[in-house]
């Protein structure tokens, strides 16, 4: 049987339950059950942050069933009247990589960044994920950083 067709959506407050297991994806695909579940925010924290404009939840829905999802968030500039998107989580479940969904999902957050006026989306990708690598090396141009985590 083939796979159930895919549509992406753009999660807005209604979607708590989506969001949630979206989470549930992202620390399962990520390793980190803990980050994403252990302390999940309540109900009307959820649908507020959900509801603001810069940012941005796609889900990749199968059959109703989340089965990938990106968050980004959009940053207004100073130096100019520009914004830039930062693709901060991107996961499909294992059982549905390689159908092109997280290109999917990159594309539609083009097509708001598009609308919103940005002028770059970025993303950061681990040493040793090469699939992650080879994906967004296939949709933008590599650059090579540093990265710091400065507690507050």
């Amino acid at each position: 049987m083939p796979p159930a067709p895919v549509t992406l959506r753009r999660l807005g407050p209604a979607d708590l339950s989506r969001m949630r297991a979206l989470n549930a994806l992202f620390g399962e695909a990520f390793g980190e059950p803990g980050t994403y579940g252990d302390a999940p925010p309540d109900d009307a924290y959820l649908a507020d942050v959900l509801g603001r404009e810069h940012v941005v939840v796609l889900a990749a829905l199968a059959d109703g069933e989340v089965v990938g999802g990106l968050v980004a968030y959009a940053f207004d500039k100073l130096e100019r009247a520009r914004r830039e998107i930062y693709i901060y989580d991107l996961a499909v479940r294992a059982d549905q990589r390689r159908r092109g969904i997280a290109t999917a999902l990159i594309g539609q957050v083009r097509g708001i960044a598009a609308d919103q006026g940005a002028w770059v989306i970025f993303v950061q990708a681990d040493h040793g994920d090469d699939p992650a690598i080879a994906l967004y090396g296939a949709l933008g141009t590599r650059e090579e950083v540093l990265h710091f985590d400065i507690t507050p």
